[in-house]
């Protein structure tokens, strides 16, 4: 295993004539609860074993000085100068953190910052998250600033939302900052309370991407939102006390839906049956229940397939896949939809006949060669301690 944080080390050392203090962030997988988080609802991610390292250092004036290992390229801003615009770039992640810092308060000074990340880029990992946060908490610490995680994560989301212009939740930047090594959160995406829940280190997290991302996501995803928000206007003119659908029971929605039509109330059932499925996923996680664990994901997959309508053949491939084998306890789509990934939560010693059972499979049906990240759930930001 590469020594990530000794490399990134010796390349700060090599590149700026400095030792820096180190420190990283994970990515992340949503095991169950889909679509919950802009309706207000319960999300369940863990942090994965890859991570985002930032290695920061003084300088004696105003510039912040970035070099990316990943890009093989370097930015630099100078704060003396104003507020930085946006560029499209993968420096806004830094600099837009950067600049909500700033715009709180902090007194951000100039530094020399590198940047390595084996969290892999579109895979539905959150990498965007794990270098927000690791940067953040670089110039936190830097300036002397006690860390508050949860005024992290919320800055490093409005930098996300504000900045670069992607309109994300909480979850990916909060899980960054919460979690736990062998532990999975359940966050209620309203309130921002949270609570862990222990997964055996006898089990491993497998994500199985598809390599495919189909044209439509986006408009779709936006779609799906605008419909949750419709539903939600025309029950709170029935029901005083509904604000999201985190608020809807399904008797509800029997009892009122008959003034949405078909394609409304499916959407609707799944945002208020997936909400259900998390809250039972943590009673499953406390008691030990694995296998009620992995119904539940399956359930879920099976819900966003017919009720939400974000599946494609590739996802239920996958997923197919992974339940016909031994030592699969569930499988699901995971992240927006359309493309992307699977999570499976599979035995460890099955790990292996996972990986080269699935890979020739999905091989077999589509010609395309998928990416498998065997992982286990991890810590959350932290900073690398000091080598000797």
């Amino acid at each position: 295993m590469v020594d990530a944080a000794g490399e990134v080390g010796r390349q700060f050392r090599h590149r700026y004539g400095q030792t820096p203090r180190i420190y990283r962030a994970p990515g992340r997988v949503n095991l169950i609860g889909e679509h919950t988080d802009y309706n207000e609802g319960f999300v369940m991610p863990a942090a994965v074993d890859f991570a985002t390292w930032v290695g920061i250092g003084p300088r004696p004036d105003d510039k912040v000085v970035v070099y990316s290992e990943n890009f093989a390229e370097s930015r630099e801003l100078d704060l003396s100068k104003g507020t930085p615009a946006p560029s499209r770039h993968w420096s806004d992640y830094v600099f837009g953190v950067m600049t909500l810092l700033v715009q709180s308060g902090h007194a951000i000074r100039g530094a020399n910052l590198l940047i390595w990340s084996t969290v892999p880029i579109g895979a539905g990992l959150s990498s965007s998250a794990a270098i927000e946060v690791a940067v953040g908490l670089a110039f936190l610490e830097s300036a002397g600033a006690a860390i508050d995680w949860v005024k992290l994560a919320r800055l490093c989301q409005r930098a996300e939302n504000e900045f670069v212009g992607a309109r994300c939740g909480i979850m990916d930047q909060f899980i960054a900052c919460h979690a736990r090594p062998d532990q999975a959160l359940l966050l209620d995406c309203r309130t921002l309370e949270s609570r862990l829940f222990p997964l055996s280190p006898d089990q491993r997290l497998i994500i199985c991407n598809t390599m495919v991302k189909h044209e439509l996501a986006g408009g779709e995803y936006n779609a799906r939102r605008a419909e949750c928000e419709s539903s939600v206007r025309y029950l709170s003119g029935l029901l005083p006390q509904v604000r999201a659908l985190r608020d809807v029971t399904l008797e509800d929605l029997r009892v009122h839906g008959s003034g949405l039509n078909p394609v409304a109330r499916r959407r609707c059932r799944h945002v208020i049956s997936e909400n259900t499925r998390v809250t039972q996923a943590a009673e499953a996680l406390e008691q030990g229940d694995v296998k009620r664990f992995g119904r539940l994901m399956r359930e879920s997959h099976q819900s966003l397939r017919d009720d939400y309508q974000v599946s494609c053949p590739e996802l239920d491939l996958m997923v197919d896949l992974a339940g016909n084998l031994d030592g699969v306890y569930g499988s699901r789509m995971t992240g927006g939809g359309f493309g992307g990934c699977t999570v499976n939560l599979v035995q460890a010693d099955r790990a292996d006949e996972f990986v080269a059972s699935v890979r020739e499979g999905y091989y077999q049906e589509t010609g395309i060669r998928p990416e498998i990240y065997v992982c286990q759930a991890s810590a959350g930001a932290e900073r690398v301690p000091d080598r000797q």
